[in-house]
């Protein structure tokens, strides 16, 4: 039997630093049994060129406005807007104009450990391509190229 989860603001692991944007897990596989849910934020431009991924996810903005690509089709995402990308999709995301805020929830418990290998192992000042995409497939991510 499950038990219920809380977690106090004081409780959360520090924002992990992710290609410029930030990125909170609020509550990993680990906790919930199975989905993930995390808060996102960043600086205008800021977010992850195209890939995709065997697990679903979804972005509720909470601020601001996200310009979002899933399989070709984009679109320009404003507080209080859900996008859902099912798994396998190939999507991307950028914040926009001074910058956005979102609610993120994976249907699978790989992305939190993905964006912690992410913030600690990649240079995002000068990022070696190859190498975040043999990071990603470590995953179940595959980054295109």
């Amino acid at each position: 039997m499950k038990k219920p989860l809380v977690v106090a603001a004081q409780e959360r692991s520090a924002p992990l630093d992710v290609g410029g944007f930030l990125i909170t897990v609020l509550a990993s596989s680990e906790l919930t049994g199975g989905y993930e849910l995390f808060h996102m934020e960043g600086a205008e431009g800021q977010g992850p060129g195209p890939h995709h991924h065997p697990w679903d996810e979804s972005f509720y903005v909470l601020s601001g406005e996200v310009h979002l690509g899933v399989d070709g089709v984009d679109t320009r995402a404003k507080a209080g807007a859900l996008v859902h990308v099912p798994a396998g999709a190939t999507h991307w995301f950028r914040f926009g104009a001074s910058g956005g805020k979102m609610f993120t929830i994976t249907s699978k418990g790989k992305a939190s450990k993905m964006f912690e290998a992410f913030s600690g192992d990649i240079n995002w000042q000068d990022p070696d391509r190859r190498e975040l995409a043999e990071l990603g497939a470590r995953y179940g991510q595959v980054v295109i190229q």
